[in-house]
């Protein structure tokens, strides 16, 4: 009963962390509305498959080393928010521009998931925060007295959980509502965007912890 417990309040907080507005819910919401669904859930699936890795790190204790070095946090905080001005740097661009091409075919459209892919990843790769929050699970996960079974448990639900909100943010803003939603404040939700990879990208590489 008692690890019932403690796992609902683990997936509770998890959850919460997950769905909260921030970067990547963010990308994925302007991508969905954007790009439509297929691109939204390419990012989506980049930004699971990240957390995963670091995931599948904190069980084999290669989180718990690397936190334990600052310089090393410091280089990952610092990459991690120079990447974000750059996605920054990229909305800001697309938000001056009046117009915006839709023609594109569909070689091009699947190259560009699979970039996606790779920006899902990194985004949540460069973000130190995700090594803080495995260690703290893990550091209860892999307590002497816990069941083998109990990491996988904790890994596959917090998988579910990625899965469920990452994915729920591609399809419900990918609807025909959102993406004619998107062409009336396309300008503004790109300049909204940039604003919050700024911000993000900044504190990152200006904070001390």
């Amino acid at each position: 009963m008692a690890l019932s417990h403690e796992l609902l309040l683990i997936f509770t907080t998890y959850f919460v962390a997950t769905a909260s507005p921030g970067p990547s819910n963010m990308a994925i919401m302007g991508t969905a509305m954007k790009k439509g669904r297929g691109a939204a859930l390419a990012l989506a699936a980049g930004v699971v498959s990240g957390s995963m890795i670091w995931a599948l790190l904190a069980a084999c204790g290669v989180l718990t080393v690397l936190a334990t070095f600052a310089k090393l946090l410091i280089v990952l905080k610092v990459g991690g928010g120079l990447y974000l001005l750059w996605l920054a740097f990229k909305a800001g661009k697309s938000a001056l521009r009046r117009t915006e091409a839709t023609d594109i075919d569909a070689s091009t459209e699947r190259v560009a998931w699979g970039r996606l892919f790779r920006q899902g990843i990194l985004m949540h790769v460069g973000n130190p925060k995700a090594i803080l929050t495995w260690v703290a699970i893990m550091s209860f996960a892999l307590k002497p007295d816990m069941a083998a079974s109990t990491v996988p448990l904790i890994i596959a639900g917090c998988a579910t959980i990625c899965l469920l909100v990452f994915g729920g943010y591609a399809l419900l803003f990918s609807t025909a509502v959102m993406s004619a939603f998107y062409r009336r404040i396309r300008r503004g939700l790109e300049a909204l965007l940039a604003c919050c990879f700024a911000l993000a990208g900044l504190k990152l590489v200006f904070s001390r912890h």
